[in-house]
């Protein structure tokens, strides 16, 4: 027999049953408190522990952050694909450049030490720490159009979402419209362009593949966990991601990044100039 306390018939039988599943924990989802999840790094203290969440394969989240946050996403089983697109949260309308992203470094790999620029030659985001090295500036994510004809289904509901509907939803959480969304890069499934300019796929490396970023910009951050455009597995292959993120300081002038190379330092310079006549 149903419990008529729990009948979602009546307010107070759906507040009962609200209520009731007050205490259900999945895999895929965010843990409040943040600072009661498990799999912090060393060191992260308590009271810097700012997100804890697991990105389920073919879903999407978004998150507001500010200067100096550390995020970390972990590719838990192996087959995660992080589809990122970013913005500067103290000005909309600045938002990443995966073009200047590899044009001022001379290098379409990244990697630790990667700057993710932003259309102004601001620096939005450092790669700081990477184990997984397969990542992609090059084919951006999957489209409605694409999936529908792969998969059957690349609506943002349906079995087989595809990356860009899902960032479309995140987008609009933070007030931007689709004609917003830039081209993305991708964490944890990558690709290489071979001699002949073809596209070469070369997948992940295996579970627990880590990537952290440091933000030097307070940040919009869309995230889409969707399998990449260039796997050709007839299946919607996709498992879930790991996010942590943490209070964390930005860089200097001084910082290994800024000074690595001629082009860093004016990245670098011009994204703390600015930082600072803003109050950031």
């Amino acid at each position: 027999m149903t419990d008529s306390t729990l009948s979602t018939a009546s307010p107070e039988g759906a507040r009962a049953h609200a209520r009731s599943m007050g205490g259900t924990v999945i895999e895929t989802m965010p843990t409040v408190p943040a600072a009661g999840a498990a799999d912090w790094p060393a060191g992260v203290e308590a009271d810097d522990r700012l997100v804890a969440e697991t990105v389920g394969g073919g879903n999407y989240t978004t998150l507001a952050v500010a200067r100096g946050t550390v995020v970390e996403f972990t590719d838990l089983e192996g087959d995660a694909c992080v589809h990122l697109a970013l913005f500067n949260a103290a000005q909309t309308d600045e938002r990443l450049n995966v073009a200047d992203t590899v044009k001022i470094q001379w290098q379409a790999y990244l990697g630790a030490g990667s700057m993710l620029l932003s259309d102004r030659g601001r620096v939005l985001a450092t790669i700081v720490d990477d184990s997984s090295e397969r990542h992609d500036t090059f084919v951006g994510t999957s489209t409605k159009a694409v999936n529908d004809v792969r998969y059957g289904d690349g609506s943002a509901h349906g079995a087989s979402p595809a990356g860009r509907e899902l960032l479309v939803l995140g987008a609009a959480k933070h007030g931007l419209a689709p004609r917003d969304l830039p081209p993305t890069v991708s964490f944890f499934q990558g690709v290489r362009i071979a001699d002949d300019g073809s596209v070469v796929f070369h997948g992940s490396v295996g579970a627990g593949a880590r990537v952290r970023l440091r933000f030097e910009l307070p940040a919009i951050v869309l995230v889409a966990n969707v399998p990449h455009p260039s796997d050709r597995r007839a299946e919607y292959v996709s498992t879930p991601v790991r996010i942590r993120a943490w209070r964390g300081e930005a860089a200097t002038l001084d910082s290994p990044e800024a000074v690595a190379t001629p082009e860093a330092g004016r990245a670098f310079a011009n994204t703390i100039d600015y930082a600072r006549t803003r109050g950031l």
